[in-house]
């Protein structure tokens, strides 16, 4: 096999790479079809350890397909001019795909496994995906329409038809005459006065936890309106519970806080075309992210950056906020994004490891986010120019990153960060603050906490620092060296002292474990004061009692999961 003449050596390799690709397509749609079933048959856990799945199945895809490259390849699987010649072959195999960009990124994938890339390989790698290389003939429509006029009653029974449920809407009729009504209000409180004309809705129904969501628009005349609606099955049979119909409500089901979809998205270039109509300020790379093709996600990402730099001549900078005693985080002030980087070694009082901190990140990744974990994407061997960082963050990052920082000439190599959307520290937010916007902020600083326990999630660290607050004001957590889950963690109740002076010592007269958590003693350190401590309290008073804590470890050892929507309650129907 290895005999063969270059150029045949070429196809051969760039077409076992191709079936390695569509192999792992195959794989990845078998998985995510079960969520319809999953949703039928209320099995919520089954649903996520699907999620979890289909998440580790890109990276074993990879692993594969470079063992059997290098099989094929022998003597010369690492020969670059061989691999320039699969990319060319390669190219012509996937033109016409419905899934090409996602193709391309998987050859990507390979090569920056086999020689370990670092920045890019202009002469392996494909640099930048062009949706008009994708024939017009090929490029499906990936939506459905329905007309409204005269009877928008009868265009949303329709829409609910076409989910086709194997299990029963508990009341179709009251459903399609609520969603038609929210329809026409909203529609009537815009600024054209021509009625609406159709409902566009993507075909697959995207399917997340105990949710499921029929994605589309509302269209008249030049007028489009997002139109998203929120189904839940519950004993009664399935419901549409909330009728979202706005750009900001549609960005938070879609956002960055949140765990990916499973939805049968067959055509990812048409169907995110589509969503950046309804969502026209969220990058690219997050709407990939959200249908789950989340290493193309990274690629369109990286190209964005690239493409910002070349347009600026802004240098990376220390990020807003107080410097961290585990992560170097930096930024470009124009960018919405911040880097993070794992410090060699951690002074006091901090007793984790680097590696622990990137299992942390792991365990991030894989976990339902609830909508309170910020999405950290993972990047290894990144290189910038010099000049692009100031004098100052380089010689930080040299001093207190030198295992995964070095400079190289004129460029700096970075050998492995996080990327995350820039968020504004709770604690920056709240100097800023009045005291409305505050109470606000303090009661989803709460939420945040609470909703992440129901997902058996500990944030270890409670400080504002560690939180943020994104663009719709929603509460995230960032900081995940500390994080734990729930069923790791040890609640107790504060010992009796056993003499006056114990109250008052420095350390405490009593063992205290690595995973021991006392709620009673984090009441001492409610990080508000006044008007705004006194409504956090009277809202998330139970977080500093022993028995909430217990109890919702009792639950998440029995599988149970918890209702967690996203959107508001205004938004939903009456049941």
């Amino acid at each position: 096999m290895t005999g063969a003449r270059p150029d045949a050596l070429a196809e051969q390799g760039a077409r076992l790479i191709y079936a390695g690709f569509e192999r792992y397509r195959r794989d990845f749609l078998e998985i995510t079809g079960r969520a319809k079933r999953r949703f039928e048959a209320r099995d919520w856990p089954g649903g996520q350890a699907d999620s979890r799945e289909r998440l580790a199945l890109y990276g074993l895809a990879i692993e594969q397909i470079v063992s059997e490259a290098d099989a094929l390849l022998g003597p010369r699987a690492s020969d670059p001019a061989l691999w320039t010649g699969m990319r060319a072959a390669y190219s012509q195999a996937v033109l016409g795909d419905p899934a090409a960009e996602i193709a391309e990124t998987f050859f990507n994938s390979a090569t920056r496994r086999v020689f370990g890339t670092v920045g890019t390989n202009q002469f392996v790698e494909f640099l930048d995906f062009r949706f008009e290389r994708v024939p017009a003939a090929l490029q499906a429509s990936p939506s459905r329409d329905y007309a409204t006029q005269p009877d928008p009653v009868a265009a949303v029974r329709s829409l609910l038809d076409d989910c086709r449920f194997t299990v029963p809407f508990a009341d179709r009729e009251r459903d399609a005459q609520a969603v038609a009504a929210r329809i026409a209000r909203a529609w009537a409180a815009g600024e054209a006065p021509l009625p609406h004309e159709k409902l566009e809705v993507l075909t697959p129904v995207f399917y997340r936890r105990k949710g499921a969501y029929v994605v589309g628009r509302v269209r008249g005349g030049n007028r489009v309106m997002p139109l998203v609606l929120a189904l839940v099955h519950g004993g009664s049979g399935v419901r549409v519970d909330a009728v979202l119909l706005t750009e900001s409500d549609a960005s938070v089901v879609f956002g960055f806080t949140r765990s990916y979809f499973q939805a049968e998205v067959r055509h990812p270039a048409e169907t995110i075309a589509f969503l950046r109509t309804l969502l026209p300020v969220k990058p690219v790379s997050e709407l990939y992210n959200a249908l789950g093709f989340h290493k193309h996600g990274k690629t369109e990402f990286y190209r964005d950056l690239q493409r910002h730099l070349t347009r600026t001549t802004e240098q990376f900078e220390r990020a807003p906020g107080e410097r961290g005693l585990v992560m170097e985080v930096f930024t470009l002030p124009s960018f919405d994004v911040v880097f993070k980087m794992i410090r060699d070694a951690f002074p006091p009082p901090k007793q984790t490891t680097p590696a622990e901190v990137m299992r942390r990140y792991g365990m991030v990744f894989a976990h339902d986010r609830a909508g309170r974990l910020l999405d950290a994407q993972a990047f290894m061997g990144l290189t910038f120019p010099r000049g692009r960082f100031s004098r100052r963050l380089l010689a930080e990052l040299l001093e207190s990153c030198a295992q995964t920082v070095r400079v190289e000439g004129d460029q700096v190599v970075l050998r492995h960060l996080y990327a995350e959307r820039r968020v504004r520290p709770l604690d920056l937010y709240l100097r800023d603050a009045d005291e409305a916007d505050a109470i606000d902020a303090a009661l989803d600083y709460g939420q945040a906490i609470r909703d992440l326990a129901c997902t058996g999630i500990f944030p270890g660290d409670l400080l504002l620092k560690n939180f943020g607050v994104t663009r719709h004001g929603r509460v995230a957590f960032y900081d995940y060296d500390e994080l734990r889950l729930l069923s790791e963690c040890r609640f107790r109740a504060m010992p009796e002292p056993r003499f006056p002076e114990d109250e008052t010592a420095e350390e405490p007269w009593f063992h205290v474990g690595a995973n021991d958590v006392f709620p009673a003693e984090l009441a001492r350190f409610v990080p508000f004061s006044g008007a705004v401590r006194d409504a956090f309290l009277k809202e998330h008073g139970c977080l500093y009692a022993l028995e909430y804590w217990r109890d919702l470890q009792e639950k998440d050892a029995a599988g149970e999961i918890v209702d967690i929507y996203p959107y508001i309650a205004e938004r939903r129907l009456a049941e």
